[in-house]
């Protein structure tokens, strides 16, 4: 299971990154596009995740990754339930939605090609 600190110990290290409280709601992002979210009770977390690709990862796995509500579908976003998470997953799922909100080159000294 994932925890909010799992994913904070992991964001604060990606170049850029920055923490917030907004409306009782823990996000991180680059600047001021949000990448990661939590819900209110920290059981979901949202974050960036390429639109054409979002429906095969939830067809894949239901039980784990869901798709946003109706007014969020227009963004590049998709949501999962942390309890249903490991933590691989949950370091390569953070780190792509970083990858997307970061300048290419930064994302390449961080990852490499």
């Amino acid at each position: 299971m994932v925890t909010v600190a799992d994913v904070r110990s992991l964001a604060l290290t990606l170049p850029r990154t920055t923490e917030h409280l907004i409306r009782d709601r823990v996000k991180f992002r680059v600047g001021a596009i949000v990448y990661v979210a939590f819900s209110r009770d920290e059981t979901t977390m949202g974050f960036g995740y390429p639109k054409e690709e979002r429906d095969g990862l939830v067809a894949a796995e239901p039980d784990v990754f869901f798709l946003p509500g109706a007014s969020d579908l227009r963004f590049h976003w998709v949501c999962c339930r942390l309890d249903r998470l490991d933590h691989d997953q949950m370091t390569e799922l953070v780190t792509e939605a970083w990858r997307m909100v970061v300048p290419k080159f930064l994302a390449r000294q961080r990852l490499g090609a």
